[in-house]
């Protein structure tokens, strides 16, 4: 496995929240995190029906066309009552003409287990696929998942995307309503990075 070198990691997302999750859990190792937006990078078409398919996509574009390293995730939640959707498609769900409604999304979302009858609890699953890519081309893949409940009505202000509805397993909060300490101790993003760290970074 190829360890990371570099004192720069361009994070290949548009997604403010995401970007500072990231920020904080590399922050420990004394690299410079920097955004795709700040590099003027525009976002690939993702056309992988994976996490992981979609993340490499993400991440070696980025590389290529910064010539730094380039850190990717795809993620999203499944529903299993909903047969694991929205899955890959859980930021496409939140669209619109004037940006992306998390809270539309997840109306949507409870509107289909309404309709198809699906008895609680409604299990749900958070999945994250990392993918560290290099200029060259190499690339390492780190996935990462965190079992729990969908739960309704949303709880929680904090956090971002599909947070107020996911309580994890074994936690009476949902991930909006976590600091962002406890959220980042537990999450399926903290699992995957946690494999990155300990295969790139230790």
């Amino acid at each position: 496995m190829r360890k990371f070198t570099d004192d720069t990691l361009l994070v290949a997302t548009h997604n403010a929240g995401k970007l500072a999750e990231i920020a904080d859990l590399i922050q420990p190792f004394g690299v410079q995190v920097i955004g795709a937006a700040e590099k003027g990078l525009s976002e690939p078409e993702e056309i992988e029906a994976t996490f992981v398919g979609n993340a490499r996509i993400k991440a070696h574009s980025a590389a290529k066309a910064s010539g730094l390293p380039a850190l990717s995730d795809d993620s999203g939640i499944e529903i299993l009552p909903l047969n694991g959707a929205p899955g890959v498609y859980t930021a496409d769900w939140a669209e619109t003409e004037t940006g992306r409604d998390f809270t539309m999304a997840m109306e949507k979302a409870h509107d289909l287990l309404l309709k198809n009858g699906a008895p609680q609890p409604w299990k749900a699953r958070f999945c994250c696929t990392l993918v560290l890519a290099w200029p060259d081309g190499h690339d390492e893949v780190f996935p990462g998942t965190v079992d729990g409940e969908f739960v309704w009505p949303m709880r929680g202000e904090l956090g971002h995307g599909y947070d107020p509805i996911f309580q994890p397993d074994g936690h009476s909060l949902t991930f909006a309503e976590m600091d962002a300490e406890a959220k980042n101790t537990i999450s399926h993003r903290a699992r995957a990075f946690e494999k990155l760290v300990g295969g790139c970074f230790a």
